[in-house]
């Protein structure tokens, strides 16, 4: 298990991007059961972008976002022969009131990490009175870091700094964010069902002020006992409509179904969709989006589904409101 900590710097213009990015997450979903909020997005989205980085990069990516001097922790663990790959990056800010946990998604360049996304298996998960049904390879991962990750956020209640735990902070935890794109998405949802599931973390789940995935893929199973409703209402999933891992794994690998509500981009606009997008029946559509992604634009264009389309920057672009400055200081 190996952790990182450190503390992000003060930006100087044309950042930070949202100077008032503090009182904006404490204020976002403070009232259950609220739609999409598009700035709570983009930035929970840029970080879930940039989770695939070191620490260094991330610390700097959410100090440009809006929060300065913030501490940023690292939580990783790999064990190849038990295909896990599993990093968690734990972000509160200064003042102490905002924690956002953001979950690292599939390495393009890790074929271990692809197996265990492959790992379908038959997992139970007992939640308090309830059982729900998972998925195995993605559990074993959000599992291998889960422990270091509630001692962070434990740290975080007390009113202890991440940067420096013998430090305190002004305030202790009150907003609590959870966010991941692709397996990380998968992994953020994971976790907050069992944060909200166990009794003993009820301090922390009363904090959990939603959960936000980007290309996420399937990840749990029928039947959905209470809890995964109760996290359902503070899920907002984003669909990019040709990436593919959000209907993945494919059906002959195992019955899997989404929670939460699911935005899709139509015309360049975050549309709330009627019906999750559902579980690929047809193995045949793998390959051809695999191999679009080296395909030419106009013939990657042209594929039902594309892998290039999952790419995380896809993503922050589409994300991003109109008027607000990119993460690298420019307005394109």
């Amino acid at each position: 298990m190996k952790i990182e900590r450190q503390r992000a710097g003060i930006c100087s213009p044309p950042f930070p991007v949202y100077p008032d990015l503090v009182e904006c997450l404490r204020a976002g979903h403070a009232t259950p059961g609220g739609g999409r909020d598009a700035t709570v997005a983009h930035v929970l989205g840029t970080c879930a972008g940039y989770a695939y980085g070191d620490t260094e990069t991330m610390a700097d990516l959410v100090g440009r976002l809006g929060l300065d001097a913030s501490a940023c922790v690292r939580v990783a663990q790999v064990v190849d022969a038990m295909l896990i790959y599993s990093t968690a990056y734990v972000i509160q800010s200064r003042c102490g009131r905002v924690v956002i946990l953001c979950y690292r998604g599939t390495e393009l360049a890790n074929l271990g990490n692809w197996l265990g996304d492959a790992d379908v298996g038959s997992e139970s998960v007992t939640l308090g009175d309830d059982v729900l049904g998972v998925h195995s390879g993605f559990y074993r991962n959000v599992r291998a870091t889960r422990g270091p990750v509630i001692r962070e956020l434990r740290l975080a209640l007390e009113g202890r700094s991440l940067a420096d735990p013998e430090e305190r902070t002004d305030h202790p935890l009150e907003a609590l964010y959870v966010t991941g794109h692709s397996l990380g998405g998968a992994m953020a949802v994971l976790f907050s069902l069992w944060v909200v599931g166990i009794a003993e973390h009820r301090p922390i789940a009363d904090r959990l002020r939603a959960v936000y995935t980007f290309g996420q893929p399937l990840t749990v199973g029928e039947p959905l006992p209470g809890v995964a409703h109760a996290v359902g209402s503070k899920l907002f999933r984003h669909v990019i409509p040709r990436d593919i891992i959000p209907i993945l794994p494919a059906a002959p690998w195992g019955r899997l179904i989404h929670l939460g509500r699911e935005y899709r981009l139509e015309s360049g606009e975050w549309r709330e969709s009627e019906t999750p997008a559902t579980q690929l029946s047809n193995l045949r559509e793998i390959p051809g989006s695999l191999l679009s992604f080296f395909a030419p634009v106009k013939r990657r264009h042209s594929a039902r589904y594309s892998m290039a389309d999952h790419a995380p920057h896809h993503y922050i672009a589409a994300l991003r409101p109109k008027g607000r400055v990119t993460e690298f200081g420019d307005w394109g």
